[in-house]
């Protein structure tokens, strides 16, 4: 299969391989089988198999994987080997606890810029980063060489920002709005819905057992509540 059909199912699971390997790598583990990669961290050790395939081999017969070679093989396939400019559109409080999320200092994702309507808001700062004009959007994407776009904006302002962002050559968005946007060209968008995955939790509180997390059956349940 060609690497260019992969899905993002799959990348998904490639940054959760990556990190399993960085915490056992941390622990001072060299190898690791992909039978001890699933039980230690409970994931599948076929899907390891069959999504580590699509780029190669990289087990040992006999040995398994060696950690530090597939950490740095699968940095270099989810392109974590180079670091990405962020800019965060929407100054608000959605927009300034991203741009404070401690984790960005761990990865390979530094937020330079900030952007906002709001002329009050331009020119302030959160922590070391910059407030714009989003009306200067073009100018700092390139004076920062931005390359990831984050939308923290109102819905009604979503599709407006995104063609601004993508007109200034950014390819990659994700999109906290809760609407579906739509991306010309070879844009890459990534929804985050928070209402829809708290709808989803809601729906497993709402299944037999989903309060206590056990998912009983309905008659395993009857059966303890009359003990």
């Amino acid at each position: 299969m060609k690497v260019d059909k992969i899905s993002e199912l799959t990348t998904n699971r490639l940054s959760v391989y990556l990190r399993c390997l960085n915490e056992l790598a941390a622990q001072g583990s060299k190898t690791v089988s992909s039978e001890g990669l699933a039980k230690q961290f409970h994931l599948n050790s076929a899907q390891i198999r069959k999504d580590l395939a699509y780029f190669g081999e990289f087990g040992v017969r006999g040995v398994g994987y060696y950690i530090d070679d597939l950490r740095k093989h699968l940095t270099k396939i989810l392109g974590l080997d180079r670091q990405h400019s962020v800019a965060i559109v929407g100054a608000g409080r959605l927009g300034t606890a991203l741009a404070d999320y401690y984790g960005f200092a761990q990865s390979n994702f530094t937020v330079a810029a900030l952007f906002d309507a709001d002329a009050k808001k331009i020119g302030q700062k959160i922590g070391d980063v910059e407030i714009f004009d989003i009306k200067n959007f073009a100018e700092a994407a390139e004076k920062y060489k931005i390359d990831v776009a984050v939308l923290a904006v109102p819905a009604e302002y979503a599709q407006d920002v995104l063609e601004c962002v993508t007109e200034a050559g950014v390819k990659a968005v994700m999109n906290f709005a809760p609407i579906p946007l739509r991306a010309k060209g070879d844009v890459k968008i990534k929804n985050v819905d928070l209402t829809i995955s708290l709808e989803s939790l809601s729906y497993f509180l709402a299944k037999p057992g989903g309060k206590n997390g056990k998912n009983l059956k309905p008659d395993a349940a009857k059966i303890r509540i009359k003990k």
